[in-house]
């Protein structure tokens, strides 16, 4: 090509030829699918940022429930507690006083067996300890069954030991020097003995 003929093309208007309509719906079926993708694409992008917080939110309900539980098991475990302890406060709440009271019954049952039968002042010594008596087994005290019982050392403690006179009677309680006694199923007083070996 000459540089005239150059001159002639760059002088000449370039016409542009119009689309057809095949061409016109290709481009825009082309520009619609780079659409649709677009807004797939933000779609996948919110999906994924809100499974995200879903499973963020989801850990943090977990968490939140996990220490519920464990709260409301330390509160029951709590409440448990208290409750025990209270019963057991009420039930052994006078266990000093009554304790205190043993050696008086103690030496009532000596006044007794010291007192002659048929004397007056013995048979009012019997009502007055039969009166104590009775006021403190409705309080839980009940005495330990020790002579001619098998020696328990969670009940009985051995104060002597006694030769036995046979076999049948190794380990068992041959006396009883000082009674025992149960509060409320728990031992107040261990009973003080004297065991045969």
């Amino acid at each position: 090509m000459s540089q005239e003929e150059k001159d002639l093309e760059k002088e000449q208007p370039v016409v542009e030829t119009p689309a057809t309509e095949e061409q016109e719906s290709t481009s825009e079926h082309t520009s619609q699918q780079g659409r649709h993708k677009r807004e797939r694409r933000k779609r996948s992008d919110r999906h994924d940022e809100n499974a995200g917080k879903v499973q963020e939110l989801g850990a943090k309900l977990i968490e939140a429930n996990d220490k519920y539980v464990r709260m409301y098991s330390e509160y029951e475990n709590y409440r448990k507690r208290t409750n025990m302890e209270k019963a057991d406060l009420i039930l052994n709440g006078g266990k000093d006083i009554v304790k205190a009271i043993l050696p008086v019954v103690d030496d009532m049952e000596r006044a007794l067996q010291a007192m002659a039968d048929g004397d007056t002042a013995k048979e009012g010594v019997q009502l007055i300890y039969n009166k104590l008596m009775t006021i403190l087994s409705q309080k839980g005290l009940k005495e330990i069954e020790a002579k001619g019982k098998k020696f328990d050392e969670n009940l009985h403690e051995a104060i002597t030991q006694f030769p036995a006179a046979d076999e049948a009677q190794k380990g068992m309680v041959v006396d009883v020097v000082e009674k025992g006694y149960f509060l409320n199923e728990k031992v107040l007083r261990y009973a003080k003995v004297v065991v045969a070996i």
